[in-house]
This record gives structure tokens, sequence and C-alpha cells, in this order.
């Protein structure tokens, strides 16, 4: 076995949890820019479907306070959560036989918040043995503070920090996996910027590819060459 199938994250061996990307939840956050956290959560939902990696997605006081898990995740996972009452999902027998049952020992953890409902399963699921991969820029906190202390804590416990892009690139990890290729490249096209913008410009203008979009611009050949 090598150090690229038994160390880095691949589809195979990895399972990602989806925890309370709730309204209410989302309302305190600070840390980051919510719409960006949403973005980033929801590219991370699509890459766990473009790989085909089995996901668990939790919600907490739905009815009572959090309110509904955000419809675009929904839409994108197309499965129930496991409502619960407990900050902590590894205390909770539902969610738990959820992920035993995918039978990965790396577990991808994004939510909200990080310094409790991420960090408190977290310390519990390294205690037995879990692998455990924080996905930093689709969780949150009430402030940038509360933020780096959640994320270093888990840290100093052995829990990996990881982006939402960082983590996609590596599932891919070799362009010639033609069966995951264009899944990658629409997951980089419509949430990553700068980066989704360049393959545009690239497929275009270097490749002469046909434009993407519905609605194509017209383009005045004459025009563009005396420019």
């Amino acid at each position: 076995m090598t150090f690229a199938t038994q160390k880095l994250l691949t589809p195979e061996n990895a399972v990602f949890v989806f925890v309370d990307q709730q309204p209410q939840m989302a309302f305190g956050v600070r840390s980051i820019d919510t719409q960006l956290l949403k973005n980033n959560a929801v590219a991370l939902a699509k890459t766990a479907q473009a790989f085909n990696a089995p996901t668990v997605l939790t919600s907490i006081q739905s009815e009572a306070f959090s309110g509904y898990v955000w419809p675009e995740l929904l839409d994108v996972l197309q499965q129930d959560p496991h409502e619960r009452t407990t900050m902590n999902f590894w205390e909770d027998k539902s969610v738990l036989n959820a992920i035993k049952a995918s039978g990965r020992k790396k577990i991808i953890l994004s939510g909200l918040w990080t310094g409790a409902s991420i960090n408190f399963p977290a310390l519990c699921a390294m205690n037995e043995g879990y692998e455990v991969y924080i996905v930093g820029d689709a969780c949150g906190e009430i402030s940038p503070e509360a933020q780096y202390a959640a994320m270093t804590r888990v840290e100093k416990a052995g829990a990996v920090p990881i982006t939402s892009l960082q983590l996609l690139l590596e599932m891919q990890r070799d362009w010639a996996r033609h069966e995951t290729y264009e899944a990658t490249l629409d997951i980089i096209r419509e949430h990553y910027g700068s980066y989704g913008m360049g393959i545009d410009y690239a497929e275009t203008h270097i490749h002469k590819q046909p434009q993407r979009g519905q609605y194509p611009q017209p383009v005045d050949r004459m025009h563009s060459k005396a420019a």
C-alpha cells in the first residue's frame, strides 16, 4: 500500500459528515462571510456526490430553534438529516451508527459551530481511533478568535485542517481520472471564483472550445481582430 492510498483522502476511505448547517446557527457566525460559508459547504457536498463518497447529514433542534438545513445543501445531498438534541453527535446513536456503517476510518467534518458541534465529536472520534479532517472554510464561529481557538484545540489533539477546494483536488488528484474530470471542473467553475474563471478562459481562448453558458456572448470577429 502506497502513501497515496493509505494517507491521502480518497473516495474509498473517507466519509463526509455535515453538521447543523442551519439558519439560526449561521446567524451568529462572524468568522467567515456566511454566503461564502454556504458556498463552500455546498461545494463540499457536490464533491462527495461527484466521487460517490458516503455522506451523513445532521441537524439539531430544527423545529425548536435552528430552522431547517439549508435548501441548497439538501438539494445536493437529497437525504434526511439525523435530528439531534445533543451538541456532540458522537453521543447520538443514529449518527454514530451511520458513520460506523460507512466502514470508513477517515471522517471529514464541516458545520456549525466549530467550537462545540465540530470539536466535541472530533475529540471523541479521534479517541476511538478515527482520523478527523476539518474543512475550516465550511465551518464557522461567533468570532475569528473563537474559530482560531476551536481549530487550534482540535489540531493539537490530532485533527487535520483542510479547505473545501484542497479536498476536491485531493479527491481528483489525477486529471487522467476521466470519470470525475468534468464534475470536478464544474464544481470549480461554479464555486471557486478566479480559478473557475481561469478554466473558462483557457477553454474558450486557448483550446477554442465553445462558451459553456446557455446564452453565449456574440463575437464580432472583425472588430475583435482590430482590437
